[in-house]
């Protein structure tokens, strides 16, 4: 308690009586009388003269200005405390939610961003901003006092609250936006499987596993990631060619073969064969054989020949593999060659042999499909033509195509990583239609593609590399028998005696 004074006095520091009473800390207090000298008498009474300018802010001013500091702060911890329990309920409630309709409504940012926007927050601000201005202007009239260092702490105070909420604000929206670029990622994996869930539902019952050479299902569901093998065995430079297994529907063969073209990517003239896939593999027990006379990578092995197109002609040739001898060669009737109607990125493939469940197959063009392809089936011993369909798929604009259980299969270019087999045409029903099944390649392009009935895999030679992929078909839905119909008992009865309406005898 001081007495204002505006002359300089000699003052009994332990007598001064007080003119009225001020709810002002001691600490603020202090701040004003810091300089003042004093001295001790005899009796341990403590004397000092306290110099108060006519320009100093009353400390009426100080009381009413630090009360009205300290009611803001008070405000300002409620409303923050409001603040933040709302966004607690609400995060509660949106989790509540989440578990009854499982859907990701809790963590919706807009939800929570909302917290930072009611009239609450916006109001809190604005008082906080004129709370900064009015600090302003009584530090301009307090500033040749000591009370200037006062208000120049009250002032920073004011200020750090109002950067406190603001950086509050503009971190959780930071924070929100990072989780809803999360949530979209999640959602598209979740799309993803669920994608992916529907095409294995759509096999009703998985049943038992079909044995080899049965088409008992409902065609090509999906196709597994590559499997990559090794890389061909004449290296990287050897991008075209084709290998695979025999494709006959034989499940006691264990016979590989792999057949690389020239650097040129035209001439056939080695191939290896080996005995299993553990000598593929390692690279050993193999037997190798120079042909001469190939061309491109359309060949497959049948029943143990190979099937091939005789170089610079439309025919096509056959040899057996156990002894290396050219058996027989006969022209594909109307088939270009020479590059005519070869696939999309892979040339030099007018002839392209197959061999399924079905039999041993040949997919060309012809002039007069206008470079449509072309599917004939072939007698695999004399490799006379028994019967041919057109399709409605223009040949150069296919990235290559298959056979499995007598439907042909077309495959078409997504990207350098991507293919898609998009189109199927079943030669038992003479129908085509439209599929969509993903097919992930590790290089650009898939020169040779090959199926094998005894393992249902695709055979793929991927710009020099080996690639296998595991194929599943649509499982039929067997058909329950019927329980014999119940027969109702009906109780016989003994036919009644019928009278007769002749005249009794005499």
């Amino acid at each position: 308690n001081l007495e204002e004074n505006s002359a300089s006095s000699y003052v009994n520091c332990s007598q001064i009586q007080p003119v009225h009473e001020l709810n002002v800390p001691v600490a603020v207090l202090l701040q004003l009388v810091r300089s003042v000298p004093g001295s001790e008498n005899e009796d341990g009474i403590c004397h000092c003269t306290v110099n108060l300018s006519s320009g100093l802010v009353s400390l009426q001013q100080l009381e009413q200005l630090w009360t009205k500091a300290q009611a803001l702060m008070d405000k300002y911890d409620r409303a923050l405390s409001r603040v933040t329990g709302d966004a607690l309920a609400m995060e509660v409630r949106a989790n509540q939610d989440l578990e009854r309709n499982h859907t990701p409504a809790s963590r919706n940012p807009d939800v929570l961003a909302s917290s930072y926007e009611t009239p609450v927050f916006n109001l809190l601000l604005l008082e906080l901003e004129g709370a900064q201005k009015l600090v302003t202007q009584l530090q301009v009239k307090g500033e040749s006092s000591g009370a200037g260092g006062l208000l120049h702490d009250l002032q920073s105070q004011v200020a750090n609250a109002g950067l406190i909420l603001k950086l509050l604000a503009e971190s959780d929206q930071r924070t929100l936006r990072a989780l809803r670029q999360e949530v979209d990622v999640l959602e598209g994996r979740l799309s993803e499987c669920e994608r992916e869930k529907e095409q294995e539902e759509a096999s009703p019952l998985p049943g038992p596993s079909l044995p080899p050479g049965s088409c008992a299902h409902g065609g090509l569901q999906k196709v597994s990631r590559p499997f990559v093998v090794q890389l061909n065995w004449r290296g990287f430079s050897y991008k075209a060619g084709a290998w695979g297994r025999d494709s006959a529907p034989n499940p006691d063969s264990s016979l590989y073969w792999v057949a690389p073209l020239r650097a040129d990517g035209r001439y056939f003239d080695y191939y290896r064969l080996y005995k299993s896939y553990d000598d593929l593999v390692l690279m050993k027990n193999s037997q190798e054989w120079k042909m001469g006379y190939g061309d491109g990578s359309g060949n497959t092995v049948y029943k143990n020949f190979m099937y091939f197109n005789y170089y610079g002609t439309a025919d096509m040739a056959k040899v057996d593999l156990s002894s290396n001898t050219l058996v027989l060669r006969r022209p594909l009737p109307g088939a270009t060659c020479n590059n005519r109607f070869s696939y999309a990125g892979v040339p030099w493939k007018d002839l392209d042999f197959a061999g399924d469940e079905k039999g041993l197959w040949v997919l060309y063009a012809t002039e007069e499909s206008k470079g449509n392809l072309v599917v004939s089936r072939l007698n695999d011993s004399s490799l006379e033509v028994e019967k041919t369909w057109h399709t409605s798929q223009y040949k150069p604009a296919l990235s290559g195509a298959f056979m499995a259980c007598g439907v042909l299969y077309a495959l078409r270019s997504l990207s350098t990583r991507q293919e898609e087999i998009f189109y199927a045409f079943d030669t038992t029903t003479g129908q085509e239609h439209h599929v969509s099944v993903l097919l992930d390649k590790m290089l650009e392009t898939l020169q040779g593609i090959n199926y094998c009935p005894s393992d249902r895999r695709l055979y793929v030679f991927n710009d020099g590399y080996l690639i296998n992929y595991d194929l599943s078909f649509l499982t039929l839905k067997r058909k329950q028998p019927r329980p014999p119909a119940k027969r109702s008992f009906v109780p016989w009865d003994p036919p009644k005696p019928v009278k007769s309406n002749k005249p009794a005898g005499p």
